[in-house]
């Protein structure tokens, strides 16, 4: 009945204003004018509510000459235009018109940058974004990342890291992919990743900074699998990269920007140990010293056997780490070469900065377990017996590392096989008057740990 009441009160005002009558596509105003303005308002309210009911077969031909006379009236023309046109697009069988629908969906989506590009919220990027995962979605192995590379690419040259974060993801995908059909687009892929890294990461740092947890939640995903598809994509090798970049750092030792770009990429990548990274890391801490460039040097004097050198560096880089990972990674290799120097309390000590830094992080358990091992014979000279009570201490950290860190679970398994075959048996736990089977001994010397023998 409402609907009734609409198309007659249309009707009516369509013959008062008729003379009058001039579309909004044509006027460059959102409803036009006279009985193309009344048809316009009447289209809406009539495709309105079938889209909102998911009866897209009704809605369709009212948002269609809504879409094609009063374009810039209504955001709802995009909202709902777009699940209309999907629902038109999986009811073709046809695989010609099937794919002119297709085309027709993508030219939606550039109508309303056209109309809406400006909005805050929901901008070009935001736009041609879902533009590229839909045409994605549609056309599977058949989606030319040429075709949406370039679409993101000027979306990305507009609005820097301001770009959705989809996009950008997208971007890479399509980068990936022509990498994967021709090995010569290395150099660009390697660009691509490098710009779209650094914009993802300032959106994240943002969003962390205004303890945003969904955006938060919603960019690290992002970022990890814009991460994971370099690291995966044969591009990150170090001997490329050394290659590759070897003059771009000679080229920018003056420059800060591009310096801390090549470093900060040669890092995320694990490229810590070549040439590349040594001297960009040197040229950038001359300039502006940082934790990437601290960590540089400190890498290099690892190299050169100058251990107290690159303790000194590391714990710089730690100093002005804002990263918990970074920050803990720094501690736990100064904990390596302390233990290199077999000072094994100092070391723990570091050790333990890393894990209360980073809890998740397994790798200076492991380190510990091993020092608390390998110190084994050295506490207990004299006594095989207690010897082998402190492989309980070195288990029980090899444990928490397995869970805290699936990445190092693997190696603290294998850590945990091997040591429990030299605890303390039955029988000499039996015959020795210091332990006892069940209850708790505290171990001596350095380590000063207490355990449960078992």
């Amino acid at each position: 009945m409402k609907i009734k009441v609409l198309l007659l009160a249309a009707g009516c005002s369509m013959m008062a204003f008729g003379a009058y009558a001039q579309k909004g596509v044509d006027t460059g105003t959102p409803f036009g004018s006279g009985e193309d303005s009344v048809r316009c308002i009447t289209n809406i309210s009539l495709f309105t509510p079938y889209a909102k009911a998911g009866n897209y077969k009704d809605a369709y031909e009212f948002w269609y000459q809504a879409y094609k006379e009063c374009p810039g009236a209504h955001k709802d023309i995009y909202l709902y235009g777009v699940r209309i046109m999907d629902w038109k697009i999986n009811t073709e069988q046809d695989p010609t018109k099937k794919a002119a629908l297709i085309d027709e969906l993508m030219q939606v989506y550039d109508t309303r940058v056209k109309y809406f590009g400006n909005d805050k919220r929901y901008g070009k990027d935001w736009i041609v974004s879902n533009k590229a995962g839909d045409y994605i979605r549609l056309l599977g192995e058949k989606a030319d990342p040429k075709v949406y590379y370039a679409w993101l690419g000027e979306v990305i040259n507009e609005f820097g890291e301001k770009t959705e974060a989809k996009g950008l993801s997208l971007y890479m995908q399509a980068s990936h992919m022509q990498l994967l059909a021709d090995p010569n687009f290395k150099s660009t892929y390697l660009d691509d990743y490098l710009k779209c890294s650094k914009f993802i990461s300032a959106q994240l740092a943002a969003a962390q900074a205004a303890n945003n947890e969904k955006e938060v939640k919603n960019l690290t995903a992002y970022k990890s699998a814009i991460d994971g598809g370099f690291a995966n994509s044969g591009a990150a090798d170090c001997e490329t990269l050394q290659n590759m970049y070897a003059p771009k750092v000679e080229a920018a030792k003056g420059n800060l920007e591009a310096l801390k770009e090549i470093v900060s990429l040669l890092r995320r990548v694990r490229c810590q140990e070549i040439e590349a990274f040594y001297s960009a890391a040197s040229y950038l801490y001359e300039l502006e010293p940082s934790a990437d460039a601290a960590l540089g040097i400190a890498k290099q004097a690892v190299k050169a056997n100058d251990y107290d050198k690159a303790i000194k560096y590391f714990e710089e880089a730690a100093n002005m780490e804002t990263d918990a990972v970074s920050k803990a990674e720094d501690y736990y290799l100064i904990g390596v070469l302390l233990f290199e120097q077999n000072n094994m309390s100092k070391a723990r000590q570091y050790c333990q900065k890393a894990i209360e830094t980073n809890p998740d992080y397994g790798a200076p358990y492991i380190l510990i377990g091993n020092m608390y091992a390998a110190s084994a014979k050295s506490v207990y000279p004299d006594d095989p017996v207690l010897m082998k009570v402190v492989y309980y201490a070195a288990i029980n950290k090899f444990e928490k590392a397995r869970q805290v860190d699936q990445n190092v679970a693997e190696d603290a398994a294998k850590l945990i096989s091997t040591y429990r075959q030299h605890l303390p048996s039955s029988e000499e736990i039996f015959m020795h008057p210091d332990i006892e089977k069940g209850k708790s001994f505290k171990i001596g010397g350095w380590i000063g740990e207490t355990v449960t023998v078992q």
